[in-house]
């Protein structure tokens, strides 16, 4: 049913969702960084109080997650008042490469953490008497925190389809509430039952985050790379350049590829080589101004050819 809308219905139908979504996104983006600045205190304080390695590792997540609201907050409103002249393709890369260089620290830094732990378990005297303490406040804090993020990922998974800020912290609250479960538990059992479960959950915590922004950091980089769009998005572009004109006699070619996370659209279409200039320059600026509003696309290019024979324009070969 999709295929078969005008492109004006698509755009019509992208504009109400984001007006309908931009005060609920605004209150998620705020609510969020409000939020993990203060879970950041209360887990750093049960970290430090305890002196658990596996709250440490849930800490410095606190403290990144922090760090990721600003990044997203300053790279999202830096992208919408960069200045066209400057950078021409706009700033919608920006918060592309903010999450490339965010996710290379966060791996960095838990790399820290999964080498002090190693050093902790090699270097044990094998003493089970000197457990660490079980530190109620320190348990206690980071329950509230996981109790906080669970409202928060509650939140954000209603409206993560409207806005890749909103995504990207609706994925951040679900990691969050894994992370810092594991860690009380391994921290408790730890202080309870054997000392080398905290050095163990830190590892893990430190392993499982550092694959996880791996992942992130390696589709953030297809999409600088240039992956191409989805087919059904691609087939939305040649049903309705194929049927935006009678004068369109074929589609050649049609590209859509990302640029960071919007999509450049190249469409290739033939008219008779008797249509005057004018009319085929109208009619593809006309076709072009249409995809440009459709919801993600970034730029548009359409390209008029009188016939199909020749090699696809764009194309090197080597």
């Amino acid at each position: 049913m999709a295929l078969l809308k005008p492109m004006d219905v698509h755009t019509e139908d992208a504009r109400n969702e984001a007006e309908t979504a931009r005060l609920p996104v605004k209150i998620a983006v705020w609510a969020s960084l409000l939020a993990n600045f203060c879970l950041c205190v209360l887990q750093l304080y049960g970290a430090i109080s305890s002196v658990s390695l596996s709250l440490i590792a849930t800490g410095i997540d606190s403290v990144f997650d922090l760090g990721s609201n600003v990044l997203l907050f300053w790279a999202h409103r830096t992208a919408t008042r960069m200045d066209i002249n400057k950078w021409p393709v706009g700033g919608s890369r920006l918060e592309t490469i903010g999450n490339v260089v965010y996710g290379s620290l966060m791996a960095a830094v838990n790399l820290v953490v999964i080498v002090e732990s190693i050093r902790s378990l090699l270097t044990h005297d094998g003493d089970d008497a000197d457990l660490n303490q079980f530190h109620i406040p320190s348990i206690v804090a980071v329950a509230a925190a996981i109790g906080v993020k669970f409202l928060l990922f509650l939140y954000c998974f209603t409206l993560r389809k409207n806005s890749s800020q909103v995504r990207m912290l609706w994925e951040d609250h679900r990691n969050d509430l894994f992370i810092n479960s594991f860690g009380l538990l391994m921290s408790a059992g730890g202080s309870r039952l054997e000392w080398f479960l905290d050095p163990m959950g830190a590892i893990i915590i430190g392993a499982g985050v550092i694959i996880a922004w791996t992942r992130t950091v390696y589709k953030e980089f297809e999409l600088l790379a240039g992956k191409s769009a989805p087919h059904d998005f691609i087939q939305l572009i040649i049903y309705n350049a194929m049927t935006f004109s009678d004068e369109i006699e074929k589609i050649d070619t049609v590209r859509a590829y990302h640029s960071g996370p919007e999509y450049f659209v190249e469409v290739d279409v033939v008219m008779s080589k008797d249509t005057p200039l004018w009319k085929a320059h109208d009619l593809s600026q006309q076709l072009q101004d249409k995809i440009e509003v459709l919801p993600n696309v970034g730029r548009a290019f359409v390209h008029v050819d009188h016939e199909t024979t020749h090699t696809p324009e764009h194309r090197k070969i080597v």
